[in-house]
């Protein structure tokens, strides 16, 4: 595991004069699955944004797979990375279904007007099954639980067949069970595609089994990044 596949180096963000990166420097290596931790206005999502190239940088530098996430380069940035926000309420009046909902990380990898062969109608069928989703493919999406909800959105993001997940508070406020099945599932593609995975929680009981590293931060920097220790990883470990 040596590729660097995301690089920032000194990177400054700030929002009404107040840092939410201040300086913060990060590698991110090929396959590492790394959970980022720290209080509410720590930077955590502004670091997932900035990966995501959904907030710009005011100073530094930020590479995903050696491009900025930014001008021409985005939309390759973006192609490659999926991205789960944090948990958001839909209108149970919006019409979308759950298939057309998940079908929509289809064309962002595909483009809007290709058509999409049965191999990968397969592809999604098999992600809809692995989250538990086939069942609800056409029920409209604001009909849904939070945690179904929560789980569409991360199948929208995996049918995309990303090379980085970014993760952000996919398990807060879910049942053991559910969190327990979104934990498994991030878990195994990890090991079995080499999927590289940035999780934002705050909950131990949500840290993933293939959690290699731990990212710590307050105040918009990094404040340690070590290995998970003892009590995190307790039982959690392969």
């Amino acid at each position: 595991m040596t590729d660097v596949i995301i690089n920032l180096q000194d990177a400054y963000v700030s929002y009404n004069g107040s840092a939410a990166l201040d300086g913060v420097s990060l590698q991110v290596h090929a396959g590492e699955s790394i959970v980022l931790r720290g209080p509410n206005g720590a930077g955590k999502t502004t670091l997932l944004t900035a990966i995501h190239g959904l907030t710009p940088l005011l100073a530094g530098s930020i590479r995903a797979f050696g491009l900025a996430p930014a001008g021409r380069t985005l939309l390759e940035v973006r192609r490659r990375i999926g991205y789960v926000a944090q948990a958001q309420g839909f209108d149970p009046r919006m019409p979308i279904t759950v298939r057309e909902s998940v079908m929509t990380g289809v064309y962002g990898r595909l483009g809007w007007r290709r058509r999409v062969s049965l191999p990968v109608q397969a592809a999604v069928n098999a992600t809809l099954d692995r989250l538990g989703l086939q069942a609800l493919d056409s029920r409209p999406l604001g009909h849904l639980s939070g945690g179904e909800q929560r789980r569409v959105m991360i199948a929208r993001a995996l049918v995309q067949e990303p090379e980085v997940l970014l993760l952000d508070e996919p398990t807060a406020s879910l049942d053991d069970h559910t969190r327990a099945d979104i934990c498994s599932v991030i878990d195994e593609l990890n090991r079995e595609r080499g999927l590289t995975v940035l999780w934002v929680t705050h909950d131990l009981d949500s840290l993933p089994a293939s959690c290699m590293r731990v990212i710590r931060m307050q105040r918009g920097r990094i404040t340690t990044d070590a290995a998970p220790d003892g009590e995190a990883a307790s039982g959690r470990r392969p």
